[in-house]
């Protein structure tokens, strides 16, 4: 049975992909509204999203994980993410047109992420891009969710192409801690949702973007230059 040598590029989906902190933030105000607090920005918010929704009611509300009313707005929160999703949400600029590189030069791209598959298909379908996805690995899918590679193996086994050749994009450590151990090149979406603490250089990715429009040279050179052997 032969090798595939081919590459993929993959994404991970909220803060990489796609800005869906506008969703999250529309839904939280509302929260905060509801509940006599004043609304905060989106650029508050957006450093949360990548921790989960829990994490982002924490830091809207100023509470513990453990307070009894986080509990109940998360249940609230994600009951209105269902109808609402990617109401406000759309790729980050300049994500279109990468993607449109990807598929001239015949590269098959898919999204890897740990958002559950009936919000990761709701978006894709939203935003017209599920006939062009090539794969979307979700946490259903798999035993074990990112950081562990498992899922990065999966996407290059249903595109029929070779992990060590391709390409994983994220704006989270453990983005980058899978794509290391899955031995693909390793791009640190510094555009995304990053904490103001976050020390980036500590991920050891393979090269970092400050802008989408900076991950297409680096795609060309890598699939240019790494072949399985």
């Amino acid at each position: 049975m032969t090798t595939p040598t081919r590459a993929a590029v993959l994404f991970d989906l909220d803060g990489t992909l796609l800005d869906s902190a506008l969703d999250f933030h529309a839904i939280v105000n509302a929260l905060l509204i509801e509940h006599n607090r004043s609304p905060v920005t989106h650029d508050f918010l957006k450093s949360e999203v990548s921790e989960g929704a829990r994490a982002m009611l924490c830091h809207a509300f100023a509470l513990p994980a453990d307070n009894k009313l986080i509990e109940a707005l998360l249940v609230e929160l994600l009951a209105r993410y269902e109808t609402q999703v990617c109401d406000h949400a759309m790729m980050f600029p300049g994500m279109d047109e990468l993607l449109l590189h990807l598929e001239a030069a015949d590269i098959p791209w898919g999204i890897v992420t740990n958002k559950p598959r009936r919000f990761s298909e709701t978006i894709l379908h939203k935003l017209a891009l599920h006939s062009r996805c090539s794969v979307l690995v979700c946490p259903e899918d798999v035993t074990h969710t990112k950081p562990d590679p498992e899922s990065l193996y999966l996407a290059c086994k249903l595109t029929h192409t070779c992990a060590t050749s391709s390409i994983y994009i994220g704006d989270h450590l453990r983005d980058i801690d899978a794509g290391n151990r899955a031995n693909m090149f390793t791009i640190g979406a510094l555009y995304g949702y990053i904490r103001a603490n976050e020390n980036t250089a500590t991920w050891n990715a393979d090269h970092y973007v400050t802008d989408v429009e900076q991950i297409w040279p680096v795609i060309r050179e890598q699939t240019g230059l790494n072949l399985c052997t």
